[in-house]
C-alpha cells in the first residue's frame, strides 16, 4: 500500500471526524477572534482564548462521549 493509498483509507474512514473537527475549529477561532476584535483585548488574553479551544474541544467531545454511554 503506497503512502497516497494509506492517507486515502485513512481520510475515508475518518471523514465525519474530521469534518466535525474542522466546523469546531472554524466556530471557535471565528468566536474568538470576533471577540477581541469588538474588545480590543489584549494580544495575550488572545492567544490565551485560541489555546483554550483545544481545551474545550477534548472537554466537549469527552462530555459528549460521557453523555452518549450515560455515566
Amino acid at each position: 500500500m503506497s503512502r497516497f493509498e494509506a492517507i486515502r483509507a485513512h481520510v475515508r474512514e475518518n471523514r465525519s471526524g474530521m469534518f466535525v473537527d474542522l466546523v469546531f475549529a472554524m466556530a471557535w477561532v471565528t468566536v474568538v477572534s470576533i471577540v477581541f476584535e469588538l474588545l480590543q483585548g489584549p494580544r495575550w488574553a488572545y492567544y490565551l482564548a485560541m489555546f483554550a479551544g483545544v481545551v474545550a474541544y477534548y472537554g466537549f467531545f469527552w462530555s459528549l462521549e460521557a453523555a452518549k454511554d450515560g455515566t
